[in-house]
């Protein structure tokens, strides 16, 4: 069974970048998509990214194209989220989760087929 820790998080001011790493145990990624998940104080939980088992392809929501990369090292079994010009509306808690099977965005943004999670680490973006 895997178990998922992600670390990275914190305050960081408007424009500001910071990258989050889901580092992985009990298992090996290799197999498994892996995607990025967060949930704001009051809102539901929304998928942000995700990224297929070999890495070769990828997926964001619409609000964080062009400022947010996710990518994986799974000689590391870790996944990374790599966030730039971070705007206040980015501020939730953000959880990783893997998923086992072929690779179909829009599913695995819609988070419902995850088997694993993370406990999440929280970006608060603030001046």
């Amino acid at each position: 069974q895997l178990h998922l820790v992600e670390s990275g998080g914190g305050l960081v001011q408007p424009g500001g970048s910071l990258r989050l790493s889901c580092a992985a145990s009990g298992g090996a990624l290799d197999y498994y998509a892996l995607g990025w998940f967060r949930q704001a104080p009051g809102k539901e939980r929304e998928g942000v990214s995700c990224i297929s088992s070999a890495g070769d392809f990828s997926d964001h929501v619409d609000s964080v194209k062009g400022r947010f990369t996710i990518s994986r090292d799974n000689t590391k079994n870790t996944v990374y989220l790599q966030m730039n010009s971070l705007k206040p509306e980015d501020t939730a808690v953000y959880y990783c989760a893997a998923e086992w099977g072929p690779y179909v965005g829009s599913v695995c943004l819609g988070g419902n087929g995850m088997e694993y999670w993370g406990k999440g680490t929280l970006v608060n973006v603030s001046s």
